[in-house]
Formats: structure tokens, sequence, C-alpha cells
């Protein structure tokens, strides 16, 4: 197992997401699967996907990586984020031993087998966050390149650095979430930070990866007129205008049922302020 270390009275901290859990005996970090046994820190879910299923790469959503094209997308339990809106809320919040988290053993080598034999070019990590199963992730990643498959990372991005440069090398596209531009929504919302969602952003895009973006527009809560300003100039002063940016529209969803579903005419708001700003590549989603 990658980034963890064990500490003098057997516990351990893992180092793979900021929240850098600290993990005594038989304990699991906030993504429910990763585990403390014996000192060493094991993945509960290796090779044990919940979900697979073949999805055009406009799923993802990539608008401007292969269009036309079929991929492979696998998931397996497990999430850092506990995002009120989640739409995939049943598997990405599912303990590991829960009747959701496997269809079986599947093993990076078949999941390559099953992507050929179905004539898929690449596989997508998706549905729930695969920087949480990063080790089932990575291997597979680095056998899919040697057998000429490529690789999509679609993840809400909130991993350390390290791990996020590693994950990059054998990254040929990512969809990453961008949710909100505010640490103070990261954190009521979704439980996490929002500066290390935009460095992992900034070193995938670095790194030559296909980057493309997501902003789930939800009423009320992240369609201030301002907030959508400032990220869009913030991508614009990274280097980052011609990074497709997809705004994508709300609809109620596990503990946001009391949200109406996003206006379009707020998603083509959201559009005309980022082309304002300066953006070149904006997608309309969910309409």
């Amino acid at each position: 197992m990658l980034y963890y270390h064990t500490l003098s009275d057997g516990s351990i901290r893992c180092d793979l997401c900021p929240h850098n859990c600290h993990l005594r005996e038989g304990q699991t970090g906030i993504c429910r699967v990763r585990k403390n046994e014996s000192g060493e820190m094991v993945s509960l879910v290796y090779g044990h996907p919940c979900a697979l299923a073949i999805d055009p790469v406009e799923k993802k959503p990539l608008a401007e990586f292969h269009p036309g094209t079929q991929c492979l997308s696998v998931a397996c339990v497990g999430c850092n984020f506990r995002c009120k809106h989640c739409q995939n809320f049943e598997i990405s919040q599912a303990p590991a031993d829960s009747r959701e988290s496997s269809k079986g053993i599947v093993t990076p080598s078949e999941l390559v087998e099953v992507c050929e034999r179905n004539h898929c070019p690449g596989i997508a990590y998706t549905y729930t966050e695969p920087l949480t199963w990063y080790e089932y992730t990575y291997d597979t990643s680095v056998l899919a390149h040697e057998h000429g498959l490529w690789n999509i990372l679609v993840t809400a991005g909130y991993t350390n650095p390290e791990p996020a440069q590693k994950m990059a090398a054998v990254t040929d596209a990512a969809n990453i979430d961008l949710k909100y531009f505010s640490d103070e929504l990261y954190e009521k919302n979704s439980g996490g930070h929002l500066q290390p969602v935009l460095d992992t952003i900034q070193i995938f895009h670095e790194a030559g990866v296909h980057v493309e973006l997501t902003n789930l527009v939800i009423p009320t809560l992240n369609d201030d007129e301002q907030m959508v300003r400032q990220m869009c100039r913030w991508l614009v002063d990274h280097d980052m205008a011609s990074t497709p940016l997809h705004f994508t529209r709300f609809f109620p969803m596990y503990r946001l049922k009391d949200l109406p579903p996003t206006p379009v005419s707020t998603l083509r708001r959201c559009r005309k302020i980022a082309e304002e700003e300066g953006l070149t590549h904006i997608y309309l989603g969910n309409i």
C-alpha cells in the first residue's frame, strides 16, 4: 500500500489525501476503504469493483477527448467527501462490507482483458472517488498503458500533491469536479477544502494531462455570479482559459432534495460570465 506511515504506538497516518486520517488498530479512514490492520494500511476494495459498465466518453463528461468513442467504466465503493448532493451516494457512501461493495474479484489484468474484449480503447475510473482506491486505479492504469489503452480519471481531486503527481503520470484525461469556488462551501457541503482541489487541477494540467472541469451549479448554493466569476478568473490567471469547463444542471438528490432543479437560464448566465472572463471552451450539461 502507498502513502501512509506507521507511528510508534502502532497507529498509522494516512498520507493519501488532506484528511491525513490517524488510524488506530482496526479503524478505517473517512473514505471507509483504507484500514489499519496490525500497523499496516490495507485497501478493503482492491480488485473488488462495485460497478462495471461501457460508457461513451462524453458521459464522464469529456467533450474534447476522443469524442464518439466508448470506455470501460469501473468503480469501487469509497469516497473521501460527504457531498450532500451526491448522485452516486448508494455506492460512494457505502462501507466496504456492504452488499453494494463488490461484483466479485476483478484483477487489473482482467479489467484490461474486459476492455480489449469489448473493443474499448480506454478505461475510466469513475462513479465514486478513484483516488480512495488509489492502488487499484494506479496498477490498472499502468497495465492499461502497457496494452496501448488510455486512462480517464473522474475525480473530485481531493488528494495530496505527491499521489496526484504519481497518478497524473499514468493518466491521459481527467475530469476534475470543481464543486464550489469557496472553502466555506467545501467544508460545509462536502467535508473538505478548496485549495487541495485547485492544487490537483494545476498538477494534472502542468503534467500535460487532458483536463476538463465540471461545476455542478446548485441553486442558492454556488450559483452566485461573483463566485462563478472568481472561479473563471482563477482559471484564466493559471493558464487554463482553454480548459473545457462544464456547467452542469443540478437535480434534487440525496440530502439536498429541498432545492429545485437548476434553471437552464442560470447555466446560460454562467456561460456568459465565463465568456466574459476569457474562457473559450464552455459546455452545459444535464439539459
